[in-house]
């Protein structure tokens, strides 16, 4: 019989507890998106964010200096008779270019000569609606040192301050006037966001501690400028964490940059209503005509080929301490023209000579020594090492630079200088602007594969509000399909200008609200002790896009 064999209990291995991730409350994440013109912020948990003018108006205690006033408007450049009559040329193709289009009704546009137009508004004499209006001067107190938003929009132009746009074209505005430097411009964005979240939020800065933020940049960001930003976030404003989120994080490819938007087109818009005797004597160095500007031309621009001839529009302008005065006035196919700039953008040479670039990525940062200059240079003498074969003496400085790349502690490596910065940031040698329509093909040609080119081809995504235009999409899939590629044609194509019907020049930031109460953008975040021991080395590591 064989003998009993007592079984021992066998201990069981020791089960290590899984590592809590504790949920993002939305309401506590506060999303940023700082724009050239407005400031659009507010908890993850809203519908939609709150809007400002991201303007700064500072008391001005250089005494009797003068006042250093940003425009809203990018200026005018000096236009020579050369230069008037080349956009007077484009103008006329574009004209001759809607008279041939077809309504949808299919009849041919019709168009009136601008003289009649020109005619009937250098009659026009402005209405008096009501005796004064409600509108005032904001009279700051003697010790008040500075107004953001809409107050510093209306401060009266007599009152010793200067205003400041902190931010212009998507990067940080540096010039050499009265605060253009980098520590001025950080200055009034740290005043700007801290007021705009304690007015609007009801937020005290001392409980910025106990808030994440979440900030947007453009695709045409400069390093040095996101390292500022989110150092102002973390250790200025002292938010718990942060991370940054690119308008475009899921495709980058190929970037083609082009300084020409919205604000080109409404100084384009006012040129082309001057031409037709506008009756208004507008001033867009003031910061209300300005805005009116910008208002006329998001209610009088668009590309709808059913409006021809002459149409009736009117406008009110108010200001403080005067009547509200009415204009009723006549316009054109101009309405049409300006928005098209975009197409045709030789039209924008009236705010100064536009250049085609390539993003820079390899810029080199001193807090980043391992950063892509020397990436590319330590696979450069891989690539050396493998061609000449191995040598005692390359073997041993390899092993240093692995040991050195795993180890985040190393600050003292000095970045190499023999890079040629060129090679990631050039000037397209093109005899003529891109537009739109142009700058997509070439984007996307730019791919490295057939199958990606057909992806790309196959829906186009607008970001943004600078092409809110009524029928300026149609215009641009016909555009588009006479361009792409036979081989990439899809009738079934996309083009998406207004993503589930929501407002455009909100997306970007409905984007990131959405994004940052995800579970996997819990590696995102990168918390006040970390920027503080690997600073912008860190936002290598946890950037979701290729930095």
């Amino acid at each position: 019989m064989a003998p009993i064999m007592s079984k021992k209990p066998v201990a069981a291995a020791p089960v290590l507890p899984e590592a809590s991730v504790e949920p993002i409350q939305p309401s506590s994440v506060i999303v940023i998106h700082p724009g050239s013109m407005h400031l659009r912020f507010g908890r993850a948990s809203e519908a939609f964010p709150k809007v400002i003018p991201h303007v700064i108006a500072r008391r001005n205690k250089l005494g009797p200096l003068p006042i250093h006033k940003d425009l809203v408007l990018v200026p005018v450049i000096n236009l020579t008779p050369e230069l008037t009559a080349s956009l007077n040329e484009i103008q006329n193709a574009i004209s001759t270019v809607l008279a041939s289009c077809l309504t949808r009704e299919g009849r041919l546009r019709y168009s009136v000569p601008s003289s009649v137009v020109s005619e009937h508004n250098r009659l026009v004499k402005p209405q008096i609606v009501c005796g004064k209006s409600e509108m005032s001067w904001i009279k700051p107190e003697d010790s008040q040192e500075f107004l953001i938003g809409d107050d510093a929009l209306h401060i009266s132009p007599s009152d010793n301050f200067n205003i400041h746009w902190p931010i212009r074209r998507g990067q940080l505005n540096l010039h050499a006037g009265v605060g253009g430097s980098l520590s001025s411009v950080l200055a009034d964005l740290e005043v700007i966001w801290t007021r705009a979240f304690q007015k609007y939020l009801d937020i005290n800065p001392k409980d910025f501690k106990l808030y994440r933020a979440v900030l947007v940049i453009p695709d045409v960001y400069k390093r040095e400028h996101v390292k500022e930003l989110v150092n102002l976030l973390l250790n200025r404003l002292g938010f718990m964490s942060c991370f940054v989120h690119l308008v475009n994080t899921f495709f980058y490819k190929f970037e083609l940059i082009i300084n020409y938007g919205g604000n080109d087109i409404t100084r384009l818009f006012l040129w082309l209503q001057e031409k037709l005797s506008f009756p208004y004597p507008c001033s867009p160095e003031l910061p209300l005509d300005a805005l009116m500007l910008q208002e006329l031309k998001e209610k009088m621009c668009h590309v709808n080929l059913d409006v021809c001839g002459i149409q009736d529009r009117s406008f009110l302008v108010k200001r403080p301490g005067t009547p509200v005065i009415r204009y009723v006035i006549k316009v054109g196919d101009e309405c049409l023209i300006a928005p098209l700039a975009l197409f045709h953008p030789e039209l924008l040479g009236i705010t100064g000579p536009k250049k085609i670039r390539t993003q820079q990525r390899n810029e080199g940062m001193s807090d980043d020594p391992h950063d892509e200059l020397y990436l590319i240079q330590t696979q450069r003498r891989g690539v050396k090492d493998a061609t000449e074969g191995p040598s005692e003496q390359s073997f041993t400085e390899d092993s240093h630079l692995n040991s050195s790349i795993l180890d985040d502690d190393i600050d003292s490596t000095e970045p190499p200088t023999s890079i040629n910065v060129k090679e990631t940031e050039q000037e397209l040698n093109c005899d003529q602007l891109l537009g739109i329509d142009q700058a997509i093909v070439q984007s996307i040609e730019r791919c490295d594969c057939d199958e990606l080119k057909l992806k790309m081809y196959s829906c186009i995504l607008v970001v943004g509000g600078g092409m809110m235009f009524n029928g300026i999409h149609t215009w641009l899939r016909n555009r588009l399909q006479v361009q792409i590629p036979i081989m990439f044609r899809n009738e079934q194509f996309e083009i998406i200008t207004r993503p589930k019907d929501m407002d455009p020049r909100v997306t970007v930031w409905k984007g990131a609200a959405l994004m940052s109460c995800l579970d996997t953008a819990q590696e995102l975040w990168i918390k006040q002790k970390e920027w503080a021991k690997y600073s912008v080395k860190v936002l290598r590591e946890k950037a979701p896009f290729t930095w």
